[in-house]
């Protein structure tokens, strides 16, 4: 039953070396295993397997993100490390790049080397 079965997150780079820097060491996830396929980390229990393509055509939607306690502060970190807040035309997002959803929602997107869209959500205040 897939309803119970461990799910196992896919991202797309076309350069291992540089995808596991980012991963490990920007995004401080750890690294499971290492091949020339494919770069396996641990995402909060989840596998995140980064599989190496030839060629690569980023989309422009979000292709995995996170919930944070505090978006800013997790941007903050992350900007530390040169990665910079995705800014969407028609969005009003602040200073740091944040958007606050309808329901309350902060939310944030930003690029990993490969230009896949990443994103952070930190929940609505109770």
């Amino acid at each position: 039953m897939l309803g119970i079965a461990r799910p196992v997150a896919f991202l797309p780079s076309t350069d291992l070396v540089r995808a596991e820097r980012f991963f490990s060491v920007v995004v401080g996830l750890t690294v499971l295993s290492r091949s020339d396929f494919a770069c396996v980390l641990d995402l909060g229990g989840v596998t995140l397997r980064v599989t190496k393509v030839d060629e690569l055509h980023p989309r422009p939607f979000t292709a995995l993100g996170w919930v944070v306690a505090d978006v800013r502060a997790e941007l903050s970190r992350l900007h530390s490390h040169g990665v910079t807040a995705l800014r969407y035309p028609g969005m009003d997002q602040d200073d740091a790049g944040v958007w606050t959803a309808p329901g309350g929602e902060a939310i944030a997107w930003f690029h990993d080397p490969d230009s896949n869209v990443l994103s952070l959500t930190q929940p609505a205040a109770d």
